[in-house]
């Protein structure tokens, strides 16, 4: 499938701001910034099976399209929620466990990279990565 392979970062735009909504201190958003995340996804059908693999931590998580499954970030924060495919795209729905607000996510290959974008309290950033 199209987001098949593994994806490294290459750039970022607005990520510090973006971990900053989501209240990560400054020591964690520098560090963040810098992760050089690696992730690789395996799709069959509508199962998911992730590996992300940076500076701060490796985990895989599998997931099946529409399931809810909980998720938590680097930084510790847990999440609740599940992708679905609209059209091309990856596209998430996440409620944080700690205050029930949602960060939105979206998954979608242009040209050749993978572009992550995430949507919290209305402060947007995106990751691109490219093959690796």
């Amino acid at each position: 499938m199209a987001f098949d392979g593994t994806w490294k970062v290459d750039r970022s735009e607005n990520y510090e701001k973006f971990m900053e909504a989501l209240g990560v201190g400054m020591m964690k958003r520098k560090l963040g910034a810098h992760d050089n995340l690696k992730i690789t996804i395996q799709q069959n059908g509508e199962k998911f099976n992730v590996k992300e693999v940076s500076n701060f931590r490796n985990i895989e998580i599998e997931f099946t399209l529409g399931v809810n499954f909980d998720y938590s970030l680097a930084d510790g924060t847990e999440l609740s929620g599940a992708w679905t495919l609209e059209g091309n795209k990856l596209v998430a729905a996440f409620t944080r466990k700690d205050n029930g607000k949602v960060l939105k996510a979206t998954r979608e290959i242009v040209g050749d990279e993978l572009i992550q974008t995430y949507v919290y309290e209305g402060v947007e950033s995106k990751r691109f990565f490219k093959r690796a």
